[in-house]
């Protein structure tokens, strides 16, 4: 059974949107009281994707859209860094832009944004069957430098260069389909898609991925799909997944075919109340609840965050009952954590609504 009560709990603070939120992120900003993020939105009337940047109010009861942009179609994937974000469609493009507060570095006046939306462009765009056939299932930027990683459900594992070239890393030729992927180092990166596998992968060894694990451990639902990854800066043999079933694991590349499960609800030695029965849409290591636990030991799998289509958003901790921060009647298909104030986790409802949580 999940803890629902908190020593504090959180304030919650709801906007409502007029469209579809397919995934969010908190953009860097210069002080705590200027906060904007960006975010995917579908037009369900008018079939109309779009990319937009709202800022937010101080009261984090409204937001502003100041800049946006119109995909070629829907977006399957958005991932940022402080200086870039990019976005990838269900039609196999990728888009890469500067975020506003990389363009008033450059020089770009922000400042008379606000008044009315204005029209942002990506800096780098890769299109055409040469790149991916079909949709991209996830994408990654490197922190600190340009290039950015693509997979797709044609097998296809693609490295994207600044100036918008790219180098095919792996072509599964449609025999395996890759729907996460995760910058490990400046030159590895984690792939997961279906029956739980994730593959390692070194640029230094091409060819072929260097480490693998099988999704053999799960009794009879192998069958699932891993939906999010994630890699703590600080532990990077040990990665973060999160799929189909509420399944939540660890694996840890010194003991590469023994899983920590951390949810799963064909686990019957870990948890016996597994969080979720449904997808597990993304997973965050949750950087507000180990500086909280400070003292937690390097043999611990850290704190890390979910959400979940069948509308909760937790943490959960190895060895402990997970702790729910929301329980919505509807899909939470996207969450980030504020990197620059953690204890903030923006949110989107399938309900096209935007939830703000700030823990205390």
């Amino acid at each position: 059974m999940a803890r629902t009560s908190l020593t504090e709990p959180p304030k919650i603070h709801r906007i409502p949107q007029p469209k579809f939120i397919d995934a969010i992120r908190w953009l860097p900003s210069p002080s705590p009281f200027r906060k904007s993020f960006i975010t995917s939105l579908f037009d369900s009337d008018f079939h109309t994707p779009s990319l937009e940047i709202h800022s937010l109010d101080p009261s984090k009861t409204l937001s502003t859209p100041l800049l946006s942009w119109t995909p070629p179609s829907r977006i399957s994937s958005l991932k940022s860094t402080p200086s870039l974000f990019a976005a990838s469609t269900f039609l196999g493009s990728l888009h890469i832009f500067k975020t506003p507060e990389e363009l008033s570095v450059l020089g770009n006046d922000m400042s008379g944004l606000g008044s009315e939306t204005s029209v942002m462009e990506p800096v780098v765009s890769v299109v055409g069957r040469e790149f991916h056939v079909g949709s991209i299932g996830g994408v990654d930027l490197m922190e600190g430098g340009s290039e950015c990683v693509s997979v797709g459900e044609d097998g296809r594992v693609n490295l994207v260069v600044e100036k918008g070239g790219f180098r095919r890393v792996f072509d599964g030729n449609g025999l395996v389909s890759y729907s996460a992927v995760k910058w490990a180092s400046p030159s590895e990166f984690v792939t997961g898609g279906c029956g739980f596998g994730l593959q390692w992968w070194d640029l230094r060894q091409p060819g072929a991925a260097v480490a693998q694990f099988k999704g053999s451990w799960d009794h009879g639902t192998t069958s699932g799909i891993i939906h999010s990854i994630d890699i703590h800066p600080s532990r990077k043999h040990t990665c973060l997944a999160g799929g189909s079933s509420g399944t939540v694991f660890a694996w840890d590349l010194r003991r590469q075919q023994e899983p920590i499960i951390l949810s799963s609800i064909g686990s019957s030695n870990t948890m016996t109340h597994p969080l979720s029965e449904s997808e597990v849409w993304e997973v965050q290591y949750d950087y507000y609840t180990k500086s909280l636990n400070s003292n937690i030991s390097s043999s611990r799998i850290l704190p890390a965050m979910i959400c979940s289509e069948d509308g909760i958003l937790a943490v959960i901790e190895q060895g402990e009952e997970p702790t729910e921060l929301l329980a919505e009647p509807c899909a939470i298909n996207s969450f980030d954590i504020d990197r620059q104030n953690p204890s903030d986790v923006i949110c989107s409802l399938e309900w096209e609504s935007i939830v703000i949580l700030s823990r205390p």
